[in-house]
Parts: C-alpha cells; structure tokens; sequence
C-alpha cells in the first residue's frame, strides 16, 4: 500500500476531536499522489459530513464554477486534492457554521502534502487557511489577501470562501470575478 494510502486511512481514522464534535468524527479528505492542484478549504459542512463527499454542496458547485471544470474532473480525475483545514464538519454557529478544528492541520497536512508531489497549484480558501499558510505574507483582511493574488501565483491562489454566504462580498468585489476566476480556470486547463 502507498504511503498516502496509509495516511489517508489513519485520516479517515481520526477521532482527535471527537468528544467536541456535535455530530461526531467523520473525516472528509481526497487525495491522489498524482495529484496537481491542492484546495485547502475550511471544513465540511453539515451536507458534506451527511455524504462523505468533499464539496458535495452549494459551495462545491461555485468552486467547480470558478476553476471551469466539471464534477468529473473534480472528483475522478486524480488531478485535484481536496485537504481541508478541519477534516470534521464542528457543528453550526450563530453565523453559519463553527470554523475548522485547530488539531486537524497541524497534525495532517504536513504528513499528506507530502506525498502530494506534484502540486503545482495550491488554491487557498478562506482566512483560515490564508493564515495557516502565508502567515506574514497575509494582509489584514481576506479581501486585501485576496487582491493580492499576483504576489502568490502560479504556486498558490489565495480565494475566498466560494460559500453563497459570500454572495455580497462577490457582489461588492466585481473584480474577483473579472481578474481572478479568468486566471483560475486558465491555471486550472493547464494542469488537468
């Protein structure tokens, strides 16, 4: 068995945080060793810790929309890895969902990322995983992180969180959708 198979089965394992879980533990990953692109996301939400399936919702929908590829590809190519921040969906907040577990990261990502290499493309979305992975090149605010994609690319994309709880900010900031979901899907055709 591959080393990122025995990882991805102690990850699917997982029970670190179970006891602070209002729906229990059960871990949402995909991982191919071929992979080229790697989306670090938040966690699973309520629809996604109910089918095992990553972005198996609305949000799922926008970001397949955004990188211009379909469900296949998404989900069956090997091209694309799906690592979120909290592998566990952590239960409903008053505004929407509790953010991602802080044990998941640092006790997997290091560990699969790893055995993910070929990643020529890491897109990073929302504060959560803009923190955890630029640390000081992260601005004050996600949407100054996010403008300034240009200093990231082609290695990593910092996004916002393709939630359609972020259906004002998309419509605030017109130019995300003019600059930067053009470069993702041209980013994305070159490495699937």
């Amino acid at each position: 068995m591959p080393d990122i198979e025995k990882i991805l089965k102690k990850v699917r394992k997982c029970v670190i945080c179970k006891a602070d879980l209002p729906h229990g533990a059960r871990p949402v990953v995909q991982c191919s060793a071929e992979a080229r692109i790697l989306i670090i996301g938040q966690a699973p939400g309520r629809r996604v810790h109910e089918s095992g399936i990553p972005w198996d919702d609305p949000s799922g929908r926008r970001l397949r929309e955004w990188m211009g590829v379909s469900d296949d590809e998404f989900y069956s190519s090997g091209q694309i890895a799906l690592v979120p921040m909290g592998f566990c969906y952590p239960g409903k907040g008053r505004s929407g969902d509790l953010p991602p577990r802080k044990e998941c990261a640092p006790e997997w990502h290091e560990k699969l990322i790893d055995q993910l290499p070929r990643i020529e493309l890491t897109l990073l979305l929302s504060q959560y995983a803009h923190s955890y992975y630029l640390k000081d090149r992260c601005c004050s605010t996600l949407t100054e992180t996010v403008k300034a994609w240009r200093e990231f690319v082609p290695a990593c994309l910092p996004l916002p969180h393709p939630s359609p709880r972020n259906n004002i900010w998309l419509k605030k900031n017109a130019w995300f959708g003019k600059e930067v979901v053009p470069y993702l899907r041209a980013r994305v055709r070159e490495l699937i």
